[in-house]
């Protein structure tokens, strides 16, 4: 990588040019994906939690029904899950947040497709019950329960997968 100043010439900044996001994430592990969503989600549900309108509550239940109703098959399962999460990172009011987290998605989602096909187990009530519990901290404003819960979840998905 080359930088040029006005009347002092050009320099080497790097020798390596940095890598496109994309292709990182294409060659990240899932268990990796889903450490950085822990970093993301945990600190987006504690800030919907402490910001959202009940506008976001509404896409949030939303979210979480349509969810419900898509626990048979295996990729309408994983999109509805993937929609409940990010209107929860979309309820944190934060746009870096956001971009963040639908840049993990496309990688995310292949990998989430790949592991249920392979554990043939999804959808159970357990599962959604704890995305109901994680819902209702975030509309009683509970920053601390919404961080914690969103936590446990992703770390119990990353140690299924290890």
């Amino acid at each position: 990588m080359l930088a040029s100043r006005q009347g002092s010439g050009v320099f080497v900044t790097a020798l390596d040019a940095p890598e496109d996001w994309d292709s990182v994430l294409r060659r990240a592990g899932v268990v990796a994906v889903i450490e950085a969503r822990v970093a993301i989600e945990t600190e987006a549900a504690a800030l919907a939690a402490s910001r959202r309108t009940p506008a976001d509550l509404r896409a949030i239940r939303r979210a979480l029904a349509d969810r419900a109703a898509h626990r048979s098959d295996i990729e309408s399962h994983v999109d509805a899950d993937t929609v409940f999460h990010r209107s929860i990172v979309a309820a944190a009011h934060n746009p870096v947040l956001l971009d963040l987290f639908d840049s993990f998605t496309p990688r995310l989602r292949e990998a989430m497709v790949e592991m249920l096909r392979i554990r043939r187990v999804f959808g159970g009530d357990e599962d959604h019950d704890a995305h109901a519990v994680l819902a209702r901290a975030i509309a009683d404003r509970d920053a601390k329960g919404a961080d914690d819960l969103s936590r446990a979840h992703l770390l119990a998905l990353r140690d299924a997968l290890a």
